[in-house]
């Protein structure tokens, strides 16, 4: 098995070194990753529940798909490529850079570029990496997210937060 290779990096977001993906997580160290939020033509967003096989958040709802930077990627490059990976679609242009969350115990130490995309599917899950995944409206996933009546990852709870908080700004 070949181990993922993540980029350690400081407070600024700046690459210090190389590492292996298991001791980034096990030493807490800052990393990166990516979380795209995908939206239908009803404005409904999807949320995949990741596989019971995953080894952080088994089991939980989270973003439409989402995943580590790798060594030597970008955020951009990298977020096209979870979609892909998990959802199984080609974006046809680049997602629209939302914002961007800081390292946190919450996060798993991630710094996470947050994207938006609409895609109206259908997908190709792939079953490595999610269980299912479903259409909600924005006042349904408020509402989970507010009442903790879904099994969200936390991640996903706070990128939910700041983008409400984003869209009441525009």
């Amino acid at each position: 098995m070949i181990k993922e290779k993540l980029a350690v990096v400081n407070a600024h977001d700046k690459i210090i070194e190389i590492r292996d993906r298991d001791e980034v997580h096990r030493l807490a160290l800052r990393h990166r990753a990516v979380h795209i939020l995908i939206f239908n033509q009803k404005q409904e967003l999807f949320l995949q529940k990741r596989s019971h096989q995953k080894d952080i958040n088994a089991g939980l709802w989270d973003s439409s798909a989402a995943g580590h930077v790798d060594a030597g990627e970008d955020y951009d490059n990298c977020v096209i490529r979870e979609v892909s990976e998990e959802l199984g679609i080609q974006l046809n242009q680049q997602p629209e850079f939302l914002f961007k969350l800081s390292p946190s115990d919450e996060n798993g130490m991630e710094f996470i570029k947050v994207y938006r995309s609409q895609h109206n599917g259908p997908f190709t899950l792939c079953t490595e990496e999610v269980d299912r995944g479903q259409w909600f409206s924005i006042t349904e996933i408020s509402q989970l997210v507010s009442e903790d009546t879904l099994p969200l990852t936390s991640t996903f709870k706070s990128i939910w937060k700041s983008f409400i908080t984003l869209s009441k700004t525009y």
